[in-house]
């Protein structure tokens, strides 16, 4: 079992050597444990770690799956929105297991996109651990131009 390390922040009046702790440290360490136990019992599914950004034609969103494979993740679009989800299996190990760090079970990130995409040209590619889904943006913004016909 990992116990959890005390982190203490120096007061702010700037004297030498006096500690005071973050009023919030314990709601944080809370819900950092909370979110664990739940994520062991498989309740939870866990988010990975994943970088948005945008180009002129597209958005491209990386995220880190190291020691998943393809056929473990699922990629859905929607106009505005983008949901990875998939599980990482528990691999079993070849001798007594001391410590567990890694993540296991079933993860899932969804992230509302800044604009418009076309979900049909949209690419999908893994590699190296690091998943990586380019979403070209939408050319129609679906307006219309509607012109206005003379009266009878």
């Amino acid at each position: 079992m990992t116990l959890p390390i005390r982190r203490h922040r120096p007061v702010a009046d700037g004297r030498r050597g006096m500690w005071a702790r973050d009023p919030l440290w314990e709601f944080d360490e809370f819900f950092n444990q909370m979110g664990s136990l739940l994520q062991s019992e498989g309740r939870m599914a866990w988010a990975p770690l994943a970088d948005l950004t945008e180009t002129d034609d597209a958005y491209v969103l990386e995220a880190e799956l190291p020691g998943v494979g393809r056929e473990d993740v699922d990629v859905q679009i929607g106009r505005r929105e983008l949901t990875i989800s998939g599980e990482m299996r528990e691999q079993g190990p070849d001798g007594i297991l001391h410590r567990r760090t890694r993540r296991t079970g079933r993860f899932e990130f969804q992230t509302a996109l800044p604009g418009p995409v076309d979900g049909d040209t949209a690419t999908a590619r893994l590699n190296d651990g690091v998943l990586t889904v380019r979403l070209p943006k939408a050319t129609d913004a679906g307006v219309t131009h509607v012109e206005i016909q003379p009266g009878e």
